[in-house]
């Protein structure tokens, strides 16, 4: 199955979009032509949650025992103060981690991948980087992927990446705050709430809160049997989280 279906004609559409150069800064403008696709490969999970090798994909290959203090973000398309507060709001290495710890996953591979997904070239993309990351990837016998996009266009460039992983056998679970460009791009598996950007996987320094977010939609990647948008139960916070300082 095609990463992008009608490849051609999105680059026809690319191409009249650079002419018009609307792109300003992080703003690709409204004559953007986002991919629109109609289906999506589908790989059903093949074991249990607490049997996975479990890989993480953010918007490089980087050790997954790294600290805040490694890491740097340049950001584009989202405010980067969230993540910069904390890197599990973004890169929820420490709440994977603990999910591996106490059984919910069986492993977190030991590198995860991260790029900058603010990739207007969709098509230079899916042909000239996706094809490498897919090869590292099934190097690593990832068993399933969870995909972090930070951006809107992030949310295009990772839903891209979940189907190219899952039409290489790898079943994929995308965390999504944007849902029409979700729904646009079609990945295989997303699982949406109302976030922010730049938070995808809880706000920051809010522990619980990225606990439940993640929680919720690694135990979807099992029960879904077919191609489709979940929506997330997860509260921003409730009173009683709030009384407590539950963070």
């Amino acid at each position: 199955m095609e990463i992008i279906e009608d490849i051609d004609g999105w680059r026809e559409r690319y191409q009249r979009w650079k002419r018009i150069n609307e792109l300003r800064g992080d703003d690709v403008g409204a004559h953007y032509p986002w991919v629109e696709n109609r289906r999506a490969p589908f790989k059903p999970l093949g074991r249990a949650l607490p049997m996975l090798n479990l890989g993480l994909i953010t918007s490089a290959e980087i050790p997954a025992l790294v600290t805040q203090e490694d890491l740097k973000f340049a950001a584009r398309g989202y405010d980067p103060a969230p993540v910069n507060a904390d890197m599990n709001a973004q890169v929820p290495l420490a709440r994977l981690f603990e999910f591996e710890g106490n059984g919910i996953i069986g492993r977190l591979n030991p590198v995860f991948w991260s790029l900058c997904g603010f990739i207007p070239s969709a098509a230079r993309y899916a042909s000239q980087t996706l094809p490498d990351l897919v090869e590292r990837v099934k190097r690593y016998n990832v068993q399933a992927a969870l995909l972090v996009p930070a951006s809107r266009l992030c949310h295009q460039t990772l839903g891209l990446t979940a189907r190219a992983l899952e039409a290489a056998g790898v079943p994929t679970m995308m965390l999504s705050v944007d849902r029409e460009a979700t729904a646009r791009v079609k990945p295989p598996r997303a699982a949406y709430y109302k976030g922010e950007f730049g938070s995808v996987a809880g706000r920051a320094n809010f522990k619980e809160y990225q606990r439940r977010i993640l929680d919720e939609a690694l135990r979807l990647l099992e029960p879904i049997d077919q191609v489709s948008i979940r929506n997330l139960d997860v509260e921003i916070e409730t009173a009683v989280e709030a009384q407590r300082g539950e963070r």
